[in-house]
């Protein structure tokens, strides 16, 4: 190992050991508390922290892997409508929901998202808690997958080590600071993760410009691939001409924005914090943050494109980040390795960069194992099948849980060649089309009962499936992103299924006026 691994590695081991401990402290701060503490903090989170978790939780591995390589691929089309949709959506979300969702599920008393859905329409046999646990499971397991991946990715490209080796020990950590320190832990490493994303965001651009001769000579070199840089073309890789980016691609890559109103751990943020009046702050905080890190990432890819023009990685490494669209997600790490070569004290920086890359999938893979083993233990085991146990068992339970699903990811990870982009676009299009609808409908109106809730949800979620696999393979007008359709099709059958049966009964129709009343 040469002397620039080791100090990339000092780097990465302090940044893991620092996280560990962020659990240690957690778990003992919250020792003797029950679940609600484990999956929801006491709605203690102040407003920075909330703002930054939830983004952090939300920028997995798709904003330093997932849409540089993109770009890097394909040009800026796709991937530039996509942070578009994804920025507007933040926004939105933070704006419409937020207030209204942690109003609402503290007069409720719900600390998870399936558990609100079964409070707000009266479902006493919790049905709609369980139905969304599952569904909450379905998607979460390959999502943290995803995270695994990227974890297990990042050590095969930069040491050369074996990537299941590499890729179990990152789960490892991760379960390790979930388990010991629940929703407050991974809140406070989220926040601390999107610091330093932040950091490795702004120290690769910086690097790679230089590398590839200047903001000109980046410019120069996206210019010579035709469509690269249009918002209405992209590059197409196969034939070395402009592809065609139209109406429709457009239109469904702007949906990714929908999935903002069905993300679990997202969700779960605004429940979470102290003040309903420190969201506007949130709110800012956020939105600002989402809109410049994805803009960056983007320039990344295009920067990367010129580092490659201009000939400074290896042979080997320059070929392969361009022979797929997955070999692609690994530029920042390439440039990363290509910092280290310089010296000592950028071997260091080069391990800050590369603990980024560990942040954005730590930081969604832990909320997504705490949200998925929350729907596990609280709203299978406790709500729907009424199992009572004591607080201890509880915590035993959820840390059990969070063990078990870990263990599935794990296995969806083991193979190398799958995509970052691709898996994380699916779940969340999942999320998006299954939970979206419901959760608008649950806040915004009174009418909608939980047979129509119901509906929503599972037309919803099955058309994700349907499209992805039987309708999207037809090509043309019906390939584009399986979550505008599907999300549409959850919104007609919830309407629908909600008008043709009875209304919701008085008490839960007043509990959404006294929650309109409180504002």
């Amino acid at each position: 190992m040469t002397t620039a691994d080791i100090c990339k590695l000092i780097a990465i081991v302090v940044y893991l050991v620092g996280t560990i401990l962020v659990g240690v402290y957690f778990g003992r701060k919250g020792k003797g508390e029950g679940s609600d503490q484990f999956y929801l903090g006491g709605r203690k989170l102040g407003p920075y922290v909330t703002a930054m978790s939830a983004e952090a939780s939300d920028m997995s591995a798709y904003l330093l892997m997932g849409i540089p390589g993109l770009a890097l691929f394909a040009g800026i089309a796709e991937a530039s409508w996509t942070v578009i949709g994804l920025a507007l959506g933040t926004y939105i979300n933070w704006l419409v929901v937020a207030r209204r969702l942690r109003r609402y599920s503290a007069q409720l008393d719900a600390v998870t998202i399936p558990e609100f859905f079964s409070r707000r329409f009266g479902d006493k046999r919790s049905i709609l808690a369980a139905i969304a646990a599952v569904i909450i499971v379905i998607f979460f397991v390959p999502y943290t997958a995803s995270g695994f991946k990227a974890v297990g990715t990042l050590f095969e490209t930069l040491f050369g080590w074996d990537y299941h080796v590499t890729m179990l020990v990152g789960a490892v950590v991760i379960v390790g600071y979930t388990v010991l320190g629940g929703f407050l832990a991974v809140s406070t490493t989220d926040f601390i993760q999107s610091i330093v994303m932040t950091i490795a965001l702004a120290v690769i651009v910086a690097f790679g410009v230089i590398q590839a001769g200047g903001p000109g000579a980046v410019l120069d070199s996206a210019r010579q691939l035709p469509g690269f840089l249009g918002l209405t073309e992209g590059f197409d890789r196969a034939t070395g001409q402009a592809g065609s980016f139209g109406f429709l691609p457009i239109v469904s890559t702007l949906a990714w924005g929908l999935g903002y109103f069905g993300m679990p751990h997202i969700l779960l943020r605004f429940m979470a914090i102290r003040d309903e009046k420190e969201l506007k702050t949130s709110r800012r905080v956020a939105s600002v943050w989402v809109a410049i890190s994805m803009a960056v990432a983007i320039i990344i890819g295009v920067v990367g494109l010129g580092v490659l023009a201009a000939g400074k990685l290896p042979a080997e490494a320059a070929a392969y980040v361009v022979s797929s669209s997955e070999a692609s997600e690994t530029i920042i790490i390439q440039l990363a390795n290509l910092m280290g070569e310089v010296g000592p004290v950028l071997a260091l920086v080069a391990g800050v960069v590369l603990a980024g890359i560990l942040a954005s999938t730590m930081s969604t893979a832990d909320s997504q194992l705490l949200a998925a083993s929350s729907s596990v233990s609280q709203d299978l085991v406790r709500d729907f099948f009424g199992i009572q146990v004591s607080k201890k068992v509880s915590m035993l339970v959820a840390r059990l849980t969070v063990v078990a699903i870990a263990v599935v990811a794990v296995i969806l990870a083991w193979n190398p060649n799958s995509s970052v982009f691709q898996v994380v676009s699916f779940a969340w299009a999942g999320f998006g089309a299954a939970f979206g609808p419901v959760m608008l409908a649950s806040l915004f109106w009174k009418r909608c009962n939980k047979w129509g809730a119901l509906a929503g949800m599972v037309a919803g979620g099955a058309m994700v499936f349907i499209w992805k696999f039987l309708v999207k393979p037809m090509g043309g007008a019906w390939a584009i992103y399986e979550l505008l359709p599907a999300f549409l099709v959850g919104c007609v059958a919830l309407v629908v299924v909600s008008l043709v049966t009875a209304p919701p009964d008085q008490e839960v129709q007043d509990g959404f006026e006294r929650s309109k009343k409180t504002a």
